[in-house]
């Protein structure tokens, strides 16, 4: 992630410089995560928080974000700040909305879909892994 992180701050322009050569982003990506697999060492021990998010890497998560934000789809990578990149994301935004007349509350959902979503960590509230069977 820091290959990417570093690609998002680099402000060069141009798809081949943005993407070292690469065609698209998720071309580029593939190449970070194969890069990322063979080089973290993969244990099913969660001896601190990171682990739980360790152990969800290719796993469908659901991210609660300021606003009302809701994520939820694979994650690909993510580093100390909680930034995370997703793939396949349905993204909810719930608003709260007050009826002048009665003064109740309307609370209104809209969703989309994204195919691959950069999320900076300072506004995740939450991260939830899949569940998994036994627990």
């Amino acid at each position: 992630l820091e290959a990417v992180l570093s690609w998002q701050s680099s402000g060069s322009s141009g798809i081949n410089a943005e993407y070292g050569g690469f065609q698209t982003f998720q071309h580029y990506f593939k190449r970070i995560n194969l890069r990322m697999a063979d080089t973290e060492v993969q244990s099913n021990v969660i001896e601190e928080p990171f682990d739980l998010i360790r152990l969800s890497l290719d796993e469908r998560v659901y991210v609660k974000m300021k606003n009302g934000r809701e994520l939820k789809g694979k994650l690909y990578a993510y580093d100390q700040h909680l930034n995370m990149v997703l793939g396949d994301v349905e993204e909810t935004i719930t608003t709260v909305e007050i009826d002048t007349e009665t003064y109740e509350e309307l609370f209104k959902s809209t969703k989309r879909a994204i195919q691959m979503l950069f999320v900076r960590g300072d506004g995740v509230i939450l991260v939830s892994p899949p569940t998994r069977p036994g627990y």
